[in-house]
């Protein structure tokens, strides 16, 4: 089972070390940034949860969250503030924005991750309501584990399955190779940064007139666009 990914964004950075720490012992990846600028520029779209202090330098975490929400790319993964401003109006201001939770600060780490857990609790139930991933005719139904490109079922192995899955989910965001590899490939496993070129090349073809739909963004990765 894959790691879960938190992105910590917080210009404290002592309260970033202990998260990050308490996070990790608790089995997740994190990864912390100190502005709403890195957070953007990171990717979040390939985080499960953000973990997010309102008051940063330049954007505010309230305007990042607006930005996340309104982009298909990141509008399904889960906001929990974490943050000194806890006066009933900036919680009400937060869950309108569509955060899942609002923890005032301070805080206790054990409270932090009982509230992560039940959030992506939440969001994991929520999604398995909804078992289909689709861009027009292109489906990926994640009950059965088929393909299917309108109307016509498409044969693939497990790994351009969960290739495909992966850009389906997170449509318009650049995976690197490396990033493919780490998000598909079991842990543990070494093959080459080439083994994700002949995966996509395979998957390409059997997607027949949705292939363009699969972009290159030379030296950066692989991209699912919409056209």
């Amino acid at each position: 089972m894959k790691q879960q990914r938190i992105l910590v964004v917080d210009d404290e950075r002592s309260l970033c070390d202990i998260l990050l720490y308490n996070l990790s012992m608790a089995g997740y990846e994190a990864v912390a940034v100190f502005s709403a600028e890195e957070a953007l520029d990171i990717g979040p779209a390939g985080f499960d949860l953000i973990l997010l202090d309102v008051m940063l330098p330049g954007l505010s975490g309230y305007e990042l969250a607006q930005k996340l929400k309104t982009d298909t790319a990141t509008s399904s993964i889960p906001i929990v503030f974490l943050t000194a401003m806890g006066a009933e109006d900036d919680k009400l201001h937060g869950f309108d924005l569509g955060a899942d939770d609002y923890i005032p600060k301070p805080f206790s780490v054990r409270e932090v991750l009982a509230r992560i857990k039940a959030v992506l609790g939440r969001t994991s139930q929520t999604h398995s309501l909804n078992q289909e991933l689709s861009y027009e005719g292109l489906k990926l139904n994640m009950a059965n584990k088929s393909v299917t490109a309108d109307g016509e079922e498409i044969q693939m192995t497990k790994t351009e399955y969960e290739v495909l899955k992966l850009f389906l989910e997170h449509r318009g965001q650049v995976f690197s190779r490396q990033e493919i590899l780490d998000r598909v490939w079991p842990q543990g496993v070494v093959v080459s940064d080439r083994t994700v070129d002949v995966n996509i090349t395979r998957m390409r073809k059997k997607i027949g007139r949705y292939s363009s739909c699969i972009a290159t963004r030379q030296g950066f990765g692989y991209l699912f666009v919409e056209l």
